[in-house]
């Protein structure tokens, strides 16, 4: 007996350690964990903003900060599969919602076009914005998106489109309900962290 105790003794002693250390400096190591996650790269000049869907919320609003910013002289917008309120005329779509925000946004309709048909995923908008940007004889765009879905995205464009040689940036757009400084204080961060970790692992072995 006295043999194991020995080591069970300082296992729990170590443990007890770590748990103290993470206490201690848990702030400073989850807003590390979380800048090390997050893609945000300064926005250049673009052939187009693209709009990704799943938050209207915010993403429309940070492609029409950029477009006013003078950073591309196009929006790309999804046309995301309809929800059942939407197919029951409910609702509107998402893809008009969000059409809707970018002109009450000052955004002209010659800027905007809508893409894709009945996206449901990253992986769907990415070869959507292949194919427009294939048509367009596009070489560059920049995809304003929820910070912890940045690192997704810019990994799935870039493979996507990388044979045909485009530039991707990708910009973490800021958030009313949590930031890369207090995420785990939230329900939606630790949601959305949570999420993003699963997803980028399942897309790295889907494709």
């Amino acid at each position: 007996m006295k043999g194991w105790f020995r080591p069970l003794g300082l296992c729990l002693l170590v443990t007890a350690c770590l748990v103290i250390v993470l206490a201690l400096f848990r702030v400073s190591i989850l807003t590390e964990l979380a800048g090390a996650w997050v893609v945000n790269e300064p926005p250049t000049k673009a052939d187009a903003i693209v709009v990704l869907g799943g938050d209207p919320a915010n993403r429309p609003f940070a492609a029409a900060k950029l477009y006013h910013g003078g950073f591309a002289p196009k929006i790309l917008y999804m046309d995301v599969k309809l929800n059942a309120a939407a197919k029951l005329g409910i609702d509107i779509s998402e893809r008009e919602l969000t059409r809707r925000l970018l002109l009450s946004n000052d955004i002209p309709e010659t800027a905007i076009a809508a893409i894709g048909h009945g996206v449901t995923s990253t992986y769907d908008e990415s070869r959507a914005v292949r194919d427009w940007m294939e048509k367009n004889h596009a070489k560059s765009i920049l995809i304003p998106t929820d910070p912890f879905h940045t690192r997704r995205v810019r990994w799935i464009f870039l493979r996507e489109l990388a044979d045909i040689q485009a530039q991707v940036r990708v910009q973490a757009v800021q958030l009313p309900s949590y930031g890369v400084g207090d995420w785990w204080q939230h329900e939606e961060g630790l949601v959305a962290f949570e999420n993003e970790v699963i997803k980028f692992v399942y897309y790295r072995l889907r494709h």
